[in-house]
């Protein structure tokens, strides 16, 4: 009981900056802006009330959700949906039932089947954040970053190499590379493993995933010698999630929707290709594989990314609605804060420390703030950490599935409040 009111006063230290949406809902993000107007009366009154209510539902709910199985072993990202909700009409996209039916959409783009507007967005997206160097680039889009690193992969390897191309990225590397790797034994590549260790001859594809998906550190090639051929995964290189110093410069750059705003159904993602022959062939491979790209899908994802540069560009303003990555900045390090206060409560585990850096994009120095928290069991008792939280209803992805040891788990952090908190709850009380 003594830790849980520990974490309970954390959580109370937290949450006591958030206000309410539109006035009267008390909910996921705070505004800076309405605080500075409005003075520090107004600023004060609405901690004590959230605190208030914090303490009233911390103490109600005790016993809540107690038998619930809390899954946070996939990276969905629905705690931003009260941001979109309190977005409102702003981004209802209509498609009449006539419109889009061709399988084409620009013919005259290298990329036929790339939906004029959602290119428009894209670039101005990164324009505005700062984050990639879009001129002189081909823009590829395709059904979330996964198809693009197929396609990558196709586009990559030599059609008539003597064996399959290695695949490589530095453990602990994204679970899926294996996989998709190996999934369909195909003749042009294969997985060859940690990149730290590999020292086979001949041409190779590092994946470099910046920040990283499980630890959150920002990574560079491992390999250390000439005949490899890059992939820079930048899914996470977002200001919610870590600063950004400079726009990535490289040959080729995937993206997704679904880790930039949330948006994981809508199944969109995109490749920045300096080399127009390597678009050529992932196009090439997009075609054989779906025969290009939802229409639809890029039609609603243009239309988000435009909201959401707009909020961007005009800093908050009333009719573009406040910004969206400076809230969700805020989410990301308050649920930080919360993590750590929950882990530093004991000692059966462990996170790791991040070194702050300048984000151009925020003006600020920030500290990273994954979306994944990389948790290591300590206690010398416990050789398996996926299992050991599995037997406390919590759901994660264990070390192996990253070529690593099995004390550490990836969690994800951007599932709903009722469940991150939840989550906290239970891992204070492991420790108590």
């Amino acid at each position: 009981m003594r830790n849980l009111l520990v974490l309970s006063l954390a959580l109370n230290l937290s949450l006591i900056t958030r206000v309410f949406f539109d006035g009267e809902k008390h909910g996921l993000f705070f505004s800076v802006e309405n605080q500075k107007q409005r003075g520090p009366s107004f600023a004060a009154d609405k901690e004590a009330h959230a605190t208030q209510k914090t303490l009233q539902s911390l103490s109600s709910s005790s016993q809540e959700g107690t038998e619930k199985v809390i899954n946070l072993d996939h990276g969905d990202p629905t705690m931003y949906e009260k941001y979109w909700m309190m977005m409102g009409e702003r981004t209802t996209v209509v498609i009449p039932g006539w419109y889009s039916m061709s399988y084409f959409s620009d013919i005259k783009n290298l990329c036929w089947f790339l939906e004029p507007e959602f290119a428009k967005q894209v670039i101005r997206l990164h324009k505005a954040v700062g984050n990639a160097v879009t001129e002189g680039r081909h823009i590829v889009v395709g059904t979330g970053s996964s198809q693009l690193i197929l396609a990558a992969l196709f586009a990559l390897s030599p059609k008539d190499g003597s064996e399959p191309m290695s695949v490589v990225s530095t453990a602990p590397f994204y679970s899926s590379y294996p996989v998709m790797s190996n999934y369909l034994k195909s003749g042009l590549y294969n997985w060859a493993g940690d990149a730290r260790s590999f020292n086979k001859e001949g041409p190779y594809i590092e994946f470099v995933t910046s920040p990283n998906n499980p630890d959150g550190f920002v990574r560079h090639s491992m390999v250390n010698r000439t005949g490899g051929i890059l992939v820079h995964d930048l899914a996470y290189y977002w200001p919610q999630y870590t600063p950004i110093p400079s726009p990535a410069d490289h040959d080729l750059s995937l993206f997704t929707v679904s880790k930039a705003t949330g948006h994981a159904g809508t199944r969109i993602g995109w490749a920045l290709v300096k080399d127009a022959e390597v678009a050529k062939k992932m196009i090439k491979f997009i075609e054989l594989n779906t025969i290009g790209v939802s229409r639809d899908s890029q039609l609603r994802a243009a239309k988000i990314l435009e909201v959401l540069t707009n909020t961007t560009e005009k800093h908050g303003s009333s009719d573009s609605g406040e910004s969206f990555f400076e809230k969700s900045y805020h989410l990301m390090a308050e649920r930080w804060r919360l993590l750590r206060a929950a882990v530093n409560n004991g000692r059966m585990f462990s996170l790791p420390d991040f070194a702050p850096g300048f984000c151009h994009f925020l003006q600020q120095e920030t500290q990273p703030q994954p979306a994944f928290a990389w948790l290591k069991c300590e206690d010398d008792a416990v050789e398996d950490c996926e299992s050991f939280l599995r037997g406390h209803k919590i759901l994660t992805r264990g070390g192996r599935h990253f070529g690593v040891s099995p004390k550490y788990v990836r969690i994800s952090m951007l599932d709903r409040d009722i469940n991150f908190i939840l989550f906290l709850k239970r891992l204070s009380k492991i420790q108590s």
